[in-house]
């Protein structure tokens, strides 16, 4: 009984072991990934631009009376 219950004990840490590590790697490569897009440049301003083409269209709406 007692080899069962130790046998069932290393194998499910080890499985929660494996599962935080490939938790961690994901995070990781999701950081690394936004770090490289949002430095270079190109994301950064598309986002920006999007922001800004809205505010426009919103502040020339409510210049114009909404019309």
């Amino acid at each position: 009984m007692l080899e069962i219950l130790n046998y069932l004990r290393v194998r499910y840490m080890s499985e929660k072991a494996q599962g935080m590590v490939e938790y961690a790697l994901i995070l990781a490569f999701v950081v690394a990934l936004a770090l490289v897009l949002t430095k270079s440049g190109g994301l950064k301003e598309a986002i920006s631009n999007v922001f800004g083409s809205a505010t426009n269209q919103i502040n020339e709406q409510l210049s114009s009376g909404g019309k």
